[in-house]
């Protein structure tokens, strides 16, 4: 009689646990995407003005955009006041976004114009280690002429249009992560990103005298291969900037441990073998909060292809925080509609409820189809992204 007592308690203790559970999984919020778009100065006019950034963003808030990632800096300059780049050059900020001088902060109106709707705003570092385009190394170069990356002939590293620093570089180092600090200590953002120029340097690059004498350090005295591409050489090299990417994310945590620490590289294996980004790595290292490579493709089969390639290289206790990029508008290139909605579909097959649109200019030609699939599912950030109250 006493085990059958026993057993009825135990069933009944059973079914309350399992009524507990069912309630709790009901409540269960559902489950996190990042839906964000990158807004830049370049091919667009939406931070020229004021009324600009509050158009733009009112357009994010209708199409369900919770995340916008802001170009802070490119050509050599802050689009924001900076005090790090007055000091520096004596130039605070991008002249072209305010002209008559009034004392415009575009960073702080993208902020003030997202904060109550709910968005998410991201700094972007758009240019990272390039210091200009196609201006043999901009101000930047001119006044600190030994930051240059060099070739192995000795001439200034330029790719794709790009004019390249020495990422290898302790001051280079330092002078990138002070502005990346800067935002973080002065405004209210709810996280920093570097993309595909941030934590990178072009593989041709590195064969500065001092990284070449470091280089011999370590190597019995041998000179770094001539071969830009040398394996062995592309890992010697990509470990630095690996170490760089995790110095930046310890230093951001220090000011603020709530700020996102983004990266939107390029594909794996192409982004270490070209720009030295070895980002595998700096998942494995825990050196990323959100990672969103930029899976650019003009067709549907690439593009499936290469979103399988980049998910096969991150771990799936790590799948939520990968995001894709895609490309929507370069030039005035658009993908058809029949090619973006097969990249939402495609990753909606994968599991993934989001990503990151470039760039801002391309959204109003897909507004029906971003609508349509943002609305069928409601989301949310989660606690580890939400930052504190």
């Amino acid at each position: 009689m006493r085990k059958l007592v026993l057993l009825c308690l135990w069933m009944l203790l059973a079914q309350i646990a399992c009524a507990a559970n069912s309630e709790s999984a009901h409540e269960e919020p559902l489950p996190e995407a990042v839906r964000g778009v990158w807004l830049t100065n370049v091919a667009s006019d939406a931070l020229y003005s004021r009324e600009g950034i509050e158009e733009a963003v009112a357009l994010c808030d209708e199409l369900g955009i919770n995340t916008i990632f802001v170009v802070t800096w490119n050509k050599g300059q802050t689009l924001y006041p900076s005090a790090v780049m007055e000091n520096f050059t004596g130039v605070a900020m991008d002249p072209a976004l305010d002209p008559a001088s009034i004392g415009r902060d575009p960073l702080q109106e993208v902020i003030d114009a997202a904060r109550p709707r709910g968005i998410k705003v991201i700094a972007w570092f758009e240019f990272g280690f390039s210091s200009s385009h196609s201006t043999n190394g901009g101000e930047i170069g001119r006044l600190k002429p030994h930051w240059k990356s060099l070739n192995a002939g000795g001439e200034l590293v330029t790719k794709n249009g790009f004019d390249w620093l020495n990422a290898l570089d302790t001051e280079v180092q330092e002078f990138m992560t002070s502005l990346v600090l800067e935002v973080a200590q002065r405004y209210d953002v709810d996280g920093i990103q570097g993309d595909d120029r941030l934590p990178a340097m072009p593989s041709e690059g590195g064969y500065n005298p001092a990284v070449i004498a470091h280089y011999q350090r370590e190597h019995n005295g041998a000179k770094p291969p001539t071969d830009s591409q040398e394996p062995a050489w592309v890992d010697w090299r990509a470990d630095i900037l690996s170490d760089y990417a995790q110095d930046l994310y310890r230093q951001v945590k220090a000011v603020r441990p709530d700020l996102i620490v983004s990266f939107s590289p390029s594909i794996f294996p192409w982004s270490k073998r070209e720009y030295l980004q070895d980002w595998p790595a700096w998942l494995q290292a825990g050196n990323v909060d959100l990672l969103v490579p930029q899976v650019y493709r003009h067709n549907l089969a690439d593009y499936e292809a290469a979103l399988q390639q980049t998910l096969a290289q991150v771990p799936e206790e790590q799948r939520e925080i990968f995001v894709p990029g895609v490309l929507i508008k370069v030039g005035d290139q658009l993908p058809s509609r029949e090619l973006f909605e097969g990249m939402l579909a495609a990753n909606r097959r994968a599991g993934l409820l989001g990503e990151v649109f470039f760039f801002y200019e391309g959204l109003p030609q897909f507004r029906e189809s971003i609508q349509a699939s943002y609305q069928a599912q409601p989301v949310r950030f989660p606690e580890y992204l939400q930052g504190e109250e």
